[in-house]
């Protein structure tokens, strides 16, 4: 397969398809945005997840080898405590470059992997990135929703699509984040800590929008980042020693 966009090849060079990761998909950057619109119509936004949350799991994407390998980073954590339980980092062999708006065709078969191998399977999953707030409304935690079954919730460093009003300075300030044309709303811009850039949160799979934003505050202590993707984009990044007294390399 050549990954393909208007039909020539990206840099030339043929890039091969995860038929389990991305069922139907022709290899090409039409196709690849066929199927976001296609699996985005399978969200379930509204909260369909075990309550008391029990374990929650954290998931960031990190590179090595000059980009060759897809490192992934999974968490697991109590849900109430915050104490990390188990960490496992997976590797991959990248076989797509970065292309904007498709992020998770090139990390998600690397965060399935971790996730598949956490011993117990979380109640819910926050993801370093996009939920629906996204131009096709499938970004990497709605898109590992709808490959796992679980429930998902993005919460980001950046947005990448919407419009919103000025938010508030302080914790826990925030402000709808909305569709463009639409003016649909398909997040929140969310101030998780006094003085630093706001969070973009979004609900990924089996969450509701409201219940996306209270969950991440809820899980946000010290620092901007909620403690899930804090721990995991530490792994990723290969910054700091292990969080958990479990940890495994795949």
């Amino acid at each position: 397969m050549r990954l393909q966009r208007q039909g020539e090849t990206l840099a030339g060079q043929p890039w091969p398809v995860d038929a389990a990761a991305f069922p139907g998909w022709d290899g090409t950057v039409a196709g690849a945005f066929a199927l976001q619109a296609q699996l985005a119509e399978s969200l379930l936004l509204r909260d369909d997840f075990r309550t008391p949350l029990r374990r929650i799991a954290g998931v960031d994407v990190g590179f090595e080898d000059e980009g060759r390998t897809t490192r992934a980073a999974a968490v697991l954590l109590d849900a109430d405590t915050l104490q990390p339980l188990t960490e496992v980092i997976a590797r991959r062999a990248t076989t797509m470059p970065y292309v904007p708006g498709l992020l998770s065709f090139r990390e998600l078969p690397a965060v399935v992997a971790a996730l598949s191998a956490l011993p117990q399977v979380p109640d819910l999953v926050v993801c370093d990135g996009q939920g629906i707030a996204h131009p096709r409304r499938l970004g990497i935690a709605a898109h590992v929703g709808i490959a796992t079954g679980l429930p998902t919730l993005g919460a980001a460093k950046k947005r990448l699509v919407g419009v919103h009003d000025a938010v508030g300075p302080q914790r826990s300030d925030r402000t709808p984040l909305l569709d463009a044309r639409s003016q649909e709303p398909i997040g929140w811009v969310l101030r998780s800590k006094d003085g630093c850039n706001p969070l973009i949160v979004s609900p990924g799979h089996r969450v509701s929008l409201a219940t996306s934003v209270e969950l991440v505050l809820r899980w946000t202590r010290r620092y901007r980042l909620p403690e899930p993707t804090r721990l995991a984009d530490r792994l990723a990044s290969r910054r700091g020693g292990s969080a958990s007294p479990q940890h495994s390399l795949l």
